[in-house]
Formats: structure tokens, sequence, C-alpha cells
């Protein structure tokens, strides 16, 4: 593109690109705040039908996301293969009536604990088909130096949705039951279908190119094993992602079984941590510096040790408060490594390297949440979240010092990494999205 085409695309004030992706968003936000409706709802559903175990929502939880390990690779090869705007309108009808058979058994009182599982798993299943694809899609909205602010925007709606989601629930489920709670969240992935539907094929960025006639996993491994722009990001948020970030099940656990609160009181929990994350994503999309490896280290070493903090904290309020910052350096971790991972990314093979990105970040769940739930009724829901940040901080640390040398010696054959200069401070500013 020539400097004059430039400059005249940076003076408009909406560009056809820029008017999908606000389209996307605004559907991502109406169906995200109903999936996290629908996440709370479960917690407190599963916790009631189980008398508080706290090993029953580790396990529902190990269900939900158990599919994103066993088939989130196959959905990086189809998001590849096939056009992602296709395949999103296929999974999005999907968890949207996985959401209303949910609804209809709760209100009609046949949900039991096996079912809610069976389910669970369905939802998991069409999330990992998704995922990848979902992700993908918000580099084909935008030029690629918009894509950091275009990431950044993404998790903002995406944590909007979690402080009014959770919020939403607890007094939806206080005054109506989780009935109707999954039946909002089934209505709302129609926001998210008319947005997929009003784009069309010829205003995506890679409409025009042909799709990559070998789409094997083992590349998009060997790729990220080549590039240590790719590997650290991608291992610093498998490792957060298992045993850190499961504050769907240890908010619950906590809000139930130390401060024995309802669920009022859990849902201000939950909007306490998504505000944190919305304050982080919100930083991010206006940062003007491109993201670097540091940023994420420093990141995800704080996060841990205020991790570990908020399991100490003496009393509701202070946990509360607490959960503001953790939310803020969670979002920064995983925005940061997120946006590392795109840029650094061959196009041909974003597909299945976010799919990578998303096994180790939401792959490890099946092992890191039933670990919490144990800990938990082992030795207290304190305890859970004091483990997980503790290994949150120590291992990006130490993954720090060991691809400190790597970083220094090309391997033989490996694509040159993206150097940070090339995109400069004007081109992450919020007003390029």
């Amino acid at each position: 593109m020539s400097a004059s085409r430039t400059t005249a695309a940076s003076t408009e004030p909406a560009t056809p690109g820029t008017r999908c992706l606000h389209r996307y968003l605004i559907g991502q936000l109406v169906s995200n705040t109903g999936t996290w409706m629908q996440r709370a709802a479960q917690d407190l559903l599963v916790l009631h039908l189980t008398g508080n175990r706290g090993s029953a929502v580790g396990l529902l939880t190990a269900l939900q996301f158990l599919p994103q390990t066993l088939f989130g690779l196959t959905g990086g090869i189809i998001a590849d293969r096939f056009p992602k705007r296709r395949l999103l309108l296929i999974t999005q009808t999907t968890m949207g009536l996985q959401s209303l058979l949910l609804g209809l058994l709760t209100i009609s009182g046949t949900i039991t604990t096996a079912s809610l599982c069976a389910l669970a798993v369905a939802l998991g299943t069409a999330t990992a088909l998704d995922q990848p694809a979902r992700n993908a899609f918000i580099s084909e909205l935008v030029e690629r130096d918009a894509a950091p602010a275009a990431i950044s925007l993404n998790s903002a709606q995406y944590n909007v949705a979690r402080i009014l989601g959770p919020a939403l629930a607890g007094l939806a489920v206080a005054g109506a039951g989780a009935g109707p709670v999954f039946l909002a969240n089934a209505a709302s992935y129609l926001a998210v279908l008319y947005g997929l539907v009003t784009i069309r094929a010829e205003q995506l960025r890679s409409s025009n190119r042909s799709r990559p006639q070998r789409t094997r996993v083992a590349d998009a491994f060997r790729h990220i094993a080549a590039t240590p722009d790719l590997f650290l990001p991608i291992a610093v948020v498998g490792f957060v992602g298992t045993f850190g970030l499961n504050f769907q099940v240890t908010i619950a656990l906590v809000a139930a079984t130390v401060f024995h609160t309802g669920s009022v009181a859990f849902g201000c929990l939950s909007a306490a941590f998504a505000t944190g994350g919305l304050i982080g994503a919100l930083l991010g999309a206006a940062l003007r510096r491109p993201p670097t490896s540091g940023r994420l280290i420093v990141a995800a070493v704080a996060f841990g040790v205020l991790e570990a903090a908020v399991g100490l904290a003496p009393g509701y309020v202070t946990f509360l408060v607490l959960l503001v910052p953790t939310g803020l350096l969670a979002v920064t971790v995983t925005t940061t490594a997120n946006a590392l991972t795109q840029l650094s990314v061959d196009p041909g093979m974003r597909g299945r390297v976010m799919s990578v990105y998303f096994l180790v970040l939401l792959g490890g769940t099946p092992l890191g949440a039933p670990m919490v739930g144990w800990a938990s009724d082992s030795f207290g829901a304190r305890y859970s979240l004091i483990l997980g940040g503790l290994i949150s901080a120590a291992a990006p640390a130490l993954l720090a010092l060991v691809t400190a040398r790597t970083r220094r010696i090309p391997r033989p054959g490996a694509p040159p990494p993206i150097a940070e200069a090339t995109i400069t401070e004007a081109s992450v500013r919020p007003g390029r999205r």
C-alpha cells in the first residue's frame, strides 16, 4: 500500500473493515454475556444438585474443557482448510441449540448431574471447533498493523461480558432460577449470527487467498518449535491456563465454602475479577507500544504472586478487592500472549497455531480443574488459589531463563522472527482499528 493510500485510510472515520469488526464484536459481546451467565448459573446449579461439592464443580468444568484437549487441533485444521465465517455460522448455531436444550431440561425439572455433564461435553466439543476460527477471524477483519488493537478490543468485549454475565446470572438465578438463564443464552447467539451473516466474503482481508493444500498439525508444531516468539507465549499460557486461570471454579468454591454467601455475592466476586480484566483489555487496546515477551513474563509472574495473595485474603471484602488487579493481570497475560502469537505466525498456519494456543490455554483445564476441586475438598478452597498462583509465578520465570539462549541462537531452517520495529507505535493506536 502506498504512503498516500495509507494516509487516506487512516483519516477515514469508518472503513468497511472497521464496520465489519464492530458488527462482529457487538455480536460477540451479546453472545459472550449470555455464555458467562450460563457458566455462572451452571456452577451454581451443580453445587445445588450435589450439596456444595467442590469436586463436582471441578468435574463439570473438566468435562466441558476436555473436548478442547481432544478436538482442539482438529478445529485448527478445519479453520485453515475452510472459510472461517462459514465455520463460525455452524458452530455458533450448534452452541445456541445446546443452551436451548439445557434450559428446557432445567425448567421442566428433569435436569440431572449426568445430563448436565453430557451437555457440558457437547458445548465443549462445539467450542473446540469454534475457538481457533473465532480468534483467527479477527485477523481477517483488519489489516495486519491494526491486529494488536483489534485483539485487545476483542478481549475488552469478552471481559465486559464477564462483568455483566455473572452479575446478571446471580440476580437471575436468585429471582427466577437457572433455567431462564440458559434460555437467555440461547437467544443471545442470534446477535453473533446476525453479525456474521451481514459480513460479506469480499470484505475479508484473506477472502481472495487460496487455501493451503496440506493442513497438517505437525507443520504447526514445527513452526512453533522453530520460532521462539511463538514458543514462549504458548508455553506461558499453558502453565497459567492449567494452574492459574481456574477462577470460574475457585470463586464459586470460596463464595460457597469459605464466606458462605449466596448467588448475588458470588456474582459480585465474578464481576470484580472481570472488571479488572476489562481494565486490562482497555489498557492493552490503548497501549501504543507493540507487545513484547518481557511484558508477558513480568505480567505472568505478577499475576501468580497476586493470585496467591488472593488465597490469603482474610475476608470477603479484601478478597473482592484483590480480584480486580488479579483480573487485570490475567487479561494482560492472555492478551499479550495472543497478540504475540498472531503477529509471529505464518498466515497460512494461523488456524492450526491458534488451535495449539488454545489447546494449552484451555486444554489443560481437565487437569487443572479437578486438581483445584481436590485441593479444595482436601485442604480448603484457599489452598487451590495459593497453589495455582505459585505455579503460575514460577513457571514463566523459568521459561524465560530457558528460552533466553534460544532467542539468541537461530535454529537451522527457522523462519526469521517478525521484528518489533516493523510494528510502529502509530499502527496500534485505537484510532487505527
